[in-house]
C-alpha cells in the first residue's frame, strides 16, 4: 500500500490534533509535518516535501492563500489542499486562479477529506460538492467572478503580506520585525499598498483584506 505523506497547517492546536487523529485512522495517509502558521508551512514543505499539503484559509501573519501562493511559486508541482470555515465563493476564486489542487469546507465529513486527499495525491482536483454549479460556470467563464474582486490590480507576494500584517493591527515596527526587513522597507510597501489600491488609511487597507479575502471578517477595521 501506497502511503500518501501529508503536511498539515492549522493555527488551532485542538483542530490540528483533531485532523491528526482522523487522518491517521487512515492506513495509507501519515502526516510527516504540522505547522501552526504559513510561514512554518512555507519551511517545512520545502524541508519534506510532502506528498499533499493540507492548509487552512484562515492563519494569523499568512493566511493560507498567500502560504499556497508561496510554496507554489517554490515547486509548481505542489498538490494543496485548502480547508475553509466558510463557503466564500471569492476565497474559491482566488485559490483556483493560484492553482491549488482542492478546496474543502470545514464541515466536511472526515471520510469525504480523505477521499479528497487520495484524489489530489492521484493528480486529480477535488472540490466541495456545493461548489459544483459555481465551478461549472467559472470554468466557462460566465458568471464566474462574484464582485469584481478577481479584476484587482494583482498585489506581489511581499505587499499580501504587509497587507496582512496592517490588517491584523501592527504597527510598522512589529510589521518589519515579523518579516525580517527594514522599517523603512515596510514603510514604502504600505505606501505602494495605497497608492496602487487607491486607498488613504489604515481602516480602507483592512476593509479591502477582509474584501479580498486576506484576512477574515471577524477582523475589526483600525483607525489611523
Amino acid at each position: 500500500m501506497k502511503i500518501i505523506t501529508i503536511l498539515l497547517a492549522e493555527d488551532h492546536q485542538i483542530v490540528r490534533q483533531g485532523l491528526r487523529v482522523l487522518l491517521e485512522s487512515e492506513a495509507d495517509i501519515k502526516i510527516v509535518c504540522e505547522a501552526e502558521n504559513g510561514r512554518q508551512a512555507v519551511v517545512m514543505a520545502k524541508e519534506h516535501k510532502p506528498e499533499v499539503l493540507l492548509i487552512d484559509i484562515a492563519m494569523p501573519h499568512l493566511n493560507g492563500l498567500e502560504t499556497a501562493r508561496q510554496i507554489l511559486q517554490a515547486n509548481p508541482s505542489s498538490r494543496i489542499l485548502i480547508l475553509s470555515a466558510h463557503s466564500d465563493i471569492a476565497y474559491l476564486e482566488k485559490a483556483i486562479d493560484l492553482g491549488v489542487a482542492g478546496f474543502l469546507i470545514k464541515q466536511t465529513s472526515a471520510s469525504m477529506l480523505a477521499k479528497a486527499i487520495r484524489a489530489v495525491a492521484q493528480g486529480k482536483t477535488f472540490f466541495s460538492p456545493s461548489f459544483s454549479k459555481h465551478l461549472a460556470e467559472y470554468e466557462k467563464g460566465i458568471g464566474g467572478v462574484s464582485s469584481g474582486k478577481n479584476q484587482s490590480k494583482k498585489l506581489t507576494s511581499r505587499e499580501s503580506e504587509v497587507l496582512q500584517l496592517i490588517a491584523e493591527g501592527m504597527a510598522n515596527k512589529q510589521t518589519a520585525s515579523e518579516l525580517g526587513i527594514s522599517i523603512k522597507t515596510v514603510e514604502k510597501h504600505r505606501q505602494a499598498l495605497m497608492d496602487k489600491l487607491g486607498l488613504h488609511d489604515t481602516a480602507g487597507l483592512t476593509r479591502y483584506a477582509i474584501e479580498s479575502g486576506v484576512i477574515e471578517s471577524s477582523v475589526q477595521p483600525t483607525t489611523d
